[in-house]
């Protein structure tokens, strides 16, 4: 009892004197039991801090083996102490004496922070234990290490004087162990430093030696990168004395050195000074910026390295964009450095993990070390792929003689002459004086172009010229705009090659320009007149559809979106043809094309469907009102007279208008209800518009059941091919077949051509229906040669308009005579004049390349158009088909007439069918005056595949048979 007292009297003392001193008190923690057999133990968790707790402190120390806890105070011995402290306890649970030292660690990446990083040094002054004198620390440059013995059974307290309120890591070790460990990583990093240099000394010589623009940047980040590790790794503290402030200072320049010269070597090895001037500004001021880290790394650390390591992220987030957006643009230095920046975003996912504590080891710090340094040795592969890349050397000095002589090697007219190493691109003549321009305005650097290119050119421009530079040979062939100062654009196309200089790479480029700008034009026509039609140059039907749906696509999401679609019709204008002439039907038209045009706005579409009948797409007005006085407006301009030929013409229209009401419907649907309304107003005396009804379906009724059991027939393949002979009129021997299609519908019975090929048109089918028509006839003729050898027939199939506008027409023949394996010259593709007229440039082109193919082309029913003549001149055709109605004339001209047309298509070596022939004395007649075949039912009616298999066996007995 009396014992207790005197401890309770103790210990008011002590707390009354503590108040009196101004220390201050703690709790001690719970002793960390140590054993033998204890190697390594993380003290960290177990350890208290007490920050700003002044020069005295005090605290309770862990309980004894007989249960008693005992305070101390302990003073800083220090000057340079800022009242940090740290407290833990030790127990030894062994018999034994234990040697162990306490090591805390000076500078860690791990935990220590994105921005306002922990790069301390110094971490514990001193170590006071409740028992015993202070400890003794034992030398080492990379952390504070001090000595401790435990006696059997021990438990004390130690209270650690700490230089910084941060201490990251505490560990106990065995001095051995601890020994070992160090001496490992030594040999490692010693490895790692030695590779490092080497790579930073052979960077450096590779630049001495051949001085491209890449390599000093790429030896300036090995330097940067042997600069860090020496740092990180305590080299630097072998090599000079540095005290524990100077070593913060060093790590923050470390970081910002190896920062900066990330941010160089991109800019340089991706050449984007060449034409991104405004990049080229923001890096500069980027690199300016991480140049006065290094003034705030003497004042402020943390602060330096922070920044530091922010731009080391935003380097590779900007990385990844420039080489994304240049590798598909196929930049070879873009491509090349992908390997090397996903090691690099790999390696910073590491260090982001490490810095924010989510990988926590004693490894990831040296591993990240040795990842730089392999970084860097990828950069120095990539860099040597380039620097001893390229063909022969030549000088880069020209006389005028040599740059015309490289020019010849081009074609046209201007020599085309860039100085890469100055940057200076002359033309010569100077092309500025085609462009309208100023003399020389168009000399002087290569981004001088730019302005004046088009804008969807300028990209491809400076990737070009790039890929020119990277590559060091090759030519360059390509074709860009370029505006003239009036405003248009003039086609150039470029051919040049590069010349190389001594250190291997382009120092020039030469070759030669010519404007294809009359070409191109040409070839923009011929592309128009397949979308617009010739005459009033307005969208034709398909592209009219085209914008259609486009606009009932958009209409869903928006509500101000209700497209209203007229289709117009001219009344009586057969009539006008017939008595002014086609010439005045077109200018009329032409005229009413003009005033309509004054009634829409940008938005709305006006087009010419077919002869004298126009739609009308209205999407600038939406309430009803405005769309029915809209429409009348129509009516209204179009029956304003027409003064031709001093006479005025009065027109009136029929006007069919639909409004777009229901989402599921598209573009063909709603185009035919207004159809179904204007013959509705035609039909009513015309001079009218009707909007369309739900009930005018029910007049057309059969008109699209027709349309989907024929687009049903057509997935089915129901559809049948009916052949016609064709014979020669010398020996009435069979020459050829002309398939025609046949449906034999399930319910309606037999449906004529002439019924449903105007609805496959209309229905968008009728290149589906064709290309059926067109497999199933070469299908059979393979089956007939298979089933009775060769045989010496041909087959004629139709095309129709909407076929030979299709640009894939040719493909679709080419690929079908290739999957059937059947001989090009054995089709013969027969077209109508009615169907050239519609796009004669379009037909023109497409008739070519299927003459390229090796199919035979026959005009067919000639004789009854006015241009006929011109179209046997101006296209590739094999063949003539006489028209029934001249070969049946029975007035007195009608053998002049034959005779003239059989004798012009032989003198043009063209072959000539007559359709229609009714007798043997017209088959011979046509037969002397030089017609080689005959086709009608007077030789037979349309058969079935069957039946020409029969008839061809009887035909031609000597034929081998299957």
């Amino acid at each position: 009892m009396r014992d207790r007292l005197l401890m309770i009297l103790l210990l008011a003392v002590t707390v009354a004197g503590a108040i009196g001193l101004g220390t201050t008190t703690a709790e001690a923690l719970e002793p960390v039991k140590i054993s033998r057999d204890d190697t390594a133990l993380d003290l960290t968790p177990t350890t208290d801090i007490y920050s700003g707790q002044g020069e005295a402190f005090q605290v309770s120390t862990a309980a004894g083996t007989d249960g008693i806890r005992r305070r101390i105070e302990v003073r800083s011995s220090s000057p340079a102490h800022q009242g940090d402290w740290a407290v833990f306890a030790l127990a030894n649970v062994s018999e034994e004496q234990l040697e162990r030292v306490i090591v805390a660690p000076h500078f860690r990446l791990v935990n220590s922070g994105m921005f306002w990083p922990d790069l301390g040094s110094q971490r514990i002054i001193a170590i006071t234990p409740s028992e015993g004198f202070a400890l003794d620390r034992v030398p080492s440059p990379d952390a504070d290490v001090f000595r401790i013995t435990l006696n059997p059974g021990a438990v004390i307290t130690f209270v650690a004087e700490l230089s910084t309120p941060n201490l990251p890591q505490l560990y106990l070790w065995e001095p051995d162990a601890y020994k070992d460990t160090v001496n490992s990583f030594t040999l490692y990093r010693g490895i790692v430093l030695g590779i490092s240099g080497l790579l930073a000394v052979f960077l450096t010589i590779l630049f001495v030696v051949k001085g491209t623009s890449m390599l000093p940047a790429a030896a300036a980040l090995a330097w940067a990168v042997l600069a860090y590790i020496c740092v990180d790794f305590g080299f630097l503290t072998k090599l000079i004395n540095v005290t524990s402030s100077d070593e913060r200072i060093w790590h923050a320049g470390a970081e910002v050195a190896l920062a900066s010269s990330f941010v160089i070597f991109l800019f340089t090895y991706l050449n984007l000074n060449r034409w991104h001037v405004n990049l080229g500004y923001a890096t500069f001021a980027w690199i300016l910026g991480l140049g006065l880290l290094f003034g705030v790394a003497i004042y402020d650390p943390s602060i330096a390295a922070g920044i530091a390591r922010l731009s080391f992220a935003l380097t590779a987030t900007a990385g990844i964009g420039l080489i994304i957006y240049l590798g598909f643009s196929r930049y070879d230095r873009a491509i090349l450095l992908v390997p090397t920046w996903a090691l690099l975003l790999v390696w910073l996912f590491g260090g982001w993990l490490a810095v924010t504590g989510q990988l926590d080891n004693d490894i990831i710090q040296p591993a990240l070390g040795g990842g730089l340094v392999l970084i860097v040795l990828l950069i120095g592969f990539t860099v040597m792929q380039h620097a001893f890349a390229g063909g022969a050397y030549q000088q880069g000095l020209f006389s005028d003689l040599e740059r015309q002589s490289l020019a010849l090697t081009g074609s046209g007219d201007t020599v085309w002459d860039w100085d890469v190493a100055r940057d200076r691109l002359l033309t010569s003549p100077d092309i500025a004086g085609l462009l309208g321009l100023q003399a020389g305005a168009m000399h002087g650097p290569a981004r001088t172009w730019l302005s004046r290119l088009h804008p969807e050119d300028r990209d491809r421009f400076r990737a070009t010229l790039d890929v020119l530079l990277e590559h060091r040979k090759g030519r360059l062939a390509h074709e860009f705009r370029v505006r003239a100062e009036d405003g248009h654009y003039h086609w150039l196309k470029i051919r040049a090659r590069p010349v190389l200089g001594s250190n291997g790479e382009v120092i020039r480029c030469v070759g030669t320009i010519i404007d294809t700008t009359e070409q191109k034009n040409s070839i923009d026509r011929l592309m128009s007149d397949a979308m617009h039609d010739n005459l009033t140059g307005l969208p034709n039907r398909e592209v009219f559809l085209d914008r259609l749906q486009a606009a009932l696509t958009l209409a869903p999401a928006h509500v101000q979106l209700r497209p209203t679609v007229m289709a117009i019709n001219i009344d009586r204008f057969k009539q006008v043809n017939d008595q002014l002439g086609i010439a005045a039907g077109d200018n009329l038209l032409i005229a009413l094309t003009r005033r309509l045009r004054r009634l829409m706005k940008p938005q709305d579409t006006l087009g010419r469907l077919n002869g004298d009948q126009f739609g009308l797409i209205l999407m600038s007005e939406s309430d009803p009102a405005k769309v029915a006085d809209f429409a009348d407006a129509v009516s209204k301009a179009i029956m304003v007279p027409i003064n031709f030929g001093n006479r005025d013409i009065v027109l009136t229209a029929s006007i069919g208008l639909v409004s777009w009401v229901d989402q599921q419907e598209n573009a063909a649907s709603l185009l035919n209800d207004a159809e179904l309304a204007m013959y509705r107003a035609k039909r009513a005396g015309g001079a009218r518009v009707e909007p369309f009804r739900p009930a005018f379906r029910n007049g057309g009724t059969d008109r699209l059941q027709i349309e989907t059991d024929l687009r049903r027939a057509i997935e089915r393949q129901e559809l049948t091919i009916a052949y016609q002979p064709i014979v020669r009129l010398e020996d009435s021997e069979i020459a050829g077949f002309e398939a025609l299609l046949r449906w034999e519908h399930p319910r309606r019975g037999a449906i004529s051509p002439a019924e449903f090929v105007p609805i496959a048109e209309a229905a968008g089918m009728i290149g589906q229906l064709g290309m059926y028509a067109l497999e199933r006839a070469t299908q059979d003729l393979m089956e007939w040669e298979k089933a009775t050898g060769d045989l010496p027939v041909f087959l004629s199939v139709n095309l129709s308009s909407a076929q030979l506008i299709s640009t894939e027409l040719c493909n679709d023949v080419r690929s079908l005579l290739s999957k059937t394996q059947c001989e090009p010259s054995r089709i013969k593709l027969e077209l109508t004049e009615a169907v050239l007229q519609e796009n004669p440039e379009q037909a023109r082109l497409v008739l070519e390349t299927l003459k390229t193919i090796g199919v035979k082309l026959a005009l067919d029913d000639f004789g009854t158009g006015s241009s006929s003549l011109t179209y046997l001149t101006r296209l590739p055709f094999d063949t003539v088909k006489l028209d029934r109605a001249l070969v049946q004339d029975r007035s007195d001209k009608r053998a002049v007439l034959l005779k003239s047309i059989v004798s012009m298509a032989r003198g043009m070596d063209m072959q000539v069918i007559a359709e229609g022939i009714e007798t043997e004395e017209d088959a011979e007649v046509l037969q002397k005056i030089g017609c080689q075949f005959g086709q009608s039912a007077h030789y037979g009616a349309p058969v079935g595949a069957d039946s020409v298999l029969r008839l061809l066996r009887e035909r031609f007995p000597l034929m081998k048979r299957a």
